[in-house]
């Protein structure tokens, strides 16, 4: 099959690579008919290439039709539709069973230290092969993947493998109160669905930050009140100007949809790529020892929000020595939560709003479909924020 694969810092190639087949009872195997570009993908294009392999394939936001099942996977046949999550977990297990299957222990990653395998996410959680391609491999295939209806295009479901859940428990994580105030840090593909999310769910005003204009356009256009960064000369001038519309006192939660390639931090960026430069037998063990995000999102979240309120960090950060303003966070009262999205925690909350209504905008969500075999030029465009690309589907 063909398969878009990882070779080096900002090199990935579509490559002839061997088809994925059934290798326990409860795997599956999938033909895939849309994935997604991740921003998450866009950290081992770029910043975390010590931890990846030439030849890893990549990607983690699958849907198709089921090829072939193992003997333990009872609900699912050949030619159902499903969308597959982006991480791994069994559904039985304690952590699965309290609704955090990221953290499932059937699955850890606990020769590296991390929570449950993803899908074509690095050494850290697993190597496993990913998901833009022209067929998956699905272990845990008896709790994984979710059957969607026939019909609906795909862009109607393939949401729910990331955007959508990650999206969702980041604004569930904001507990934003009922007509209450919210202000979202960069509105790429989770930060933009946060806003909408946050609309739904009965935020009074939702506040949008961004330095891309497309993104700020397309967020307004469904009600956000939107913020340039690029119009302040500070980022003290922009936590002015929404404290400005919030009785001066901040909104009641911030979410980070940024991470750690925030705009800024032009030290932490040089400590990034030198590493990312370095040979892989160095590069890997000093980024997991002496790593550091570029922190400027997180420091603006801190600041902005008001005395007592919450942070919601669902932008990626892989950070171990990162400096944080204690001080400020406990005179503040914050509460944080952070995490990978569980997406099967979410799915059934979320599936009710999948309807011919689209009050969540999925059907034009996206920005660009294109073939596998147009997948690098995807990934540069993405990355460079060229071409008005918010949200990229690959069509295998």
């Amino acid at each position: 099959m063909r398969a878009v694969t990882w070779q080096g810092k900002r090199d990935v190639r579509v490559e002839t690579v061997p088809d994925p087949k059934i290798q326990e009872p409860t795997d599956a195997v999938i033909r895939i008919t849309s994935t997604g570009l991740c921003g998450s993908d866009l950290h081992l294009y770029e910043v975390l290439t010590p931890f990846m392999t030439p030849g890893d394939i990549l990607g983690h936001e699958p849907m198709g039709i089921v090829e072939e099942v193992g003997a333990e996977v009872t609900h699912l046949k050949p030619g159902d539709r499903v969308v597959v999550p982006f991480q791994i977990a069994c559904g039985h297990c304690f952590m699965c069973s309290t609704g955090l299957p990221t953290q499932c222990e059937t699955t850890q990653v606990t020769s590296e230290g991390m929570g449950a395998a993803l899908f074509g996410y690095t050494r850290l959680y697993g190597a496993v092969p990913g998901a833009q391609a022209e067929y998956l491999r699905v272990p845990q295939a008896h709790y994984g993947p979710i059957k969607v209806p026939e019909g609906p295009p795909d862009d109607r479901f393939v949401y729910l493998s990331d955007v959508l859940p990650t999206a969702w428990q980041a604004v569930a994580y904001a507990d934003v109160p009922q007509g209450g105030t919210v202000a979202v840090l960069g509105l790429g593909p989770i930060g933009d669905m946060a806003c909408r999310i946050a609309q739904v769910r009965g935020a009074g005003r939702v506040f949008g930050v961004d330095l891309v204009p497309e993104r700020l356009r397309r967020a307004r256009s469904r009600g956000v009140e939107t913020y340039n960064l690029r119009a302040f000369d500070s980022e003290k001038e922009l936590v002015a100007a929404i404290r400005d519309e919030t009785d001066g006192r901040g909104p009641d939660a911030v979410i980070d949809a940024v991470g750690t390639e925030a705009h800024g931090s032009a030290a932490a960026r040089l400590v990034q790529q030198a590493a990312a430069m370095m040979p892989r037998r160095l590069s890997g063990p000093l980024a997991e020892r002496f790593s550091v995000d570029r922190l400027a999102a997180l420091y603006t979240a801190i600041e902005l929000v008001r005395r007592g309120g919450t942070l919601s960090l669902v932008g990626v950060y892989g950070g171990m020595a990162d400096p944080m303003p204690m001080l400020t966070m406990f005179d503040k009262q914050l509460q944080i939560r952070m995490g990978q999205a569980n997406v099967r925690r979410w799915s059934d909350e979320i599936l009710p709003y999948l309807t011919d209504e689209d009050p969540l905008g999925v059907d034009d969500f996206a920005t660009h479909r294109v073939p596998l075999t147009d997948a690098p030029h995807a990934y540069g465009m993405f990355q460079r924020k060229q071409d008005g690309a918010v949200k990229v589907l690959i069509e295998p």
